[in-house]
């Protein structure tokens, strides 16, 4: 117990305990960002695009050379630690706020940004997969497997390489932004996108996604895991703003 404790005031003391956070969160683009994240987030309950049938057989000479270079069998045992591990990397942004713990507004901003950018992947890569039938690369052996009868032709894009790489960058980003000076920089850094690139790799070789379909995720997830702290450091420039038009709404982007 005293071990313990002497590593967390070791870790809140090169942190800079009771420090001001270089984020914060503004009422009005905060409403516009999170009315567009909700908005997406929920747009892939009005996409759906299934297959009329199960194919009797896929054929590997169909599949582009790049992906066809890394295709394998169904690993049940693979499968599950990435997805397990997504589970565990999700909580890990929480380091960025260590070193203002007694701070709430730095809580409610980062509870802000993490539920923004969480929406916003969940909401793209599932609007890719609903829109897109692209069969898991084990269909390619001519079996589904059990428990994923609702699932073998979302292969594209890979959700838990989106929601890895958005903590991995979502951590990396703000923790390089609130503790410049820190000698955790870089273990944070090459610790956080490992983690991410290993549940990418595992993606793979469980038969579950192509290299095409991670690619895509980690895109996804890198994008939103940077784009939102963006918004919310302080003296930023950047806006956000809704102009209604006669087809609907138009959202532009001030960087």
């Amino acid at each position: 117990m005293k071990k313990h404790l002497l590593v967390f005031c070791f870790f809140t003391a090169a942190y800079g305990l009771y420090s001001q956070s270089v984020f914060t969160y503004d009422l009005k683009k905060d409403l516009i960002i999170g009315a567009l994240s909700l908005g997406i987030f929920t747009s892939p309950f009005f996409v759906q695009n299934t297959p009329s049938q199960i194919p009797d057989s896929l054929n590997k000479n169909y599949i582009n050379s790049f992906d066809r270079s890394l295709m394998f069998s169904y690993n049940k045992t693979l499968d599950m630690i990435s997805d397990y591990g997504v589970y565990g990397m999700l909580v890990l942004p929480i380091a960025s706020v260590i070193g203002n713990a007694n701070d709430i507004n730095t809580w409610l901003t980062y509870g802000i940004m993490y539920t923004e950018a969480f929406l916003l992947t969940f909401g793209t890569k599932d609007l890719l997969k609903n829109a897109t039938i692209r069969y898991r690369p084990y269909m390619y052996e001519g079996k589904i497997q059990d428990g994923q009868e609702n699932d073998y032709y979302n292969s594209f894009p890979s959700g838990s390489t989106s929601l890895a790489f958005l903590s991995a960058t979502f951590l990396s980003t703000t923790f390089l932004q609130e503790y410049p000076d820190s000698i955790f920089k870089l273990p944070i850094l090459i610790g956080s996108y490992s983690l991410a690139t290993a549940v990418s790799a595992m993606r793979i070789s469980s038969g579950a996604h192509f290299i095409t379909d991670v690619l895509a995720g980690a895109a996804i997830g890198s994008f939103y895991g940077w784009i939102i702290p963006f918004f919310h450091k302080n003296n930023s420039n950047s806006n956000v703003t809704v102009n209604v038009t006669p087809n609907g709404f138009l959202v532009s982007l001030k960087l």
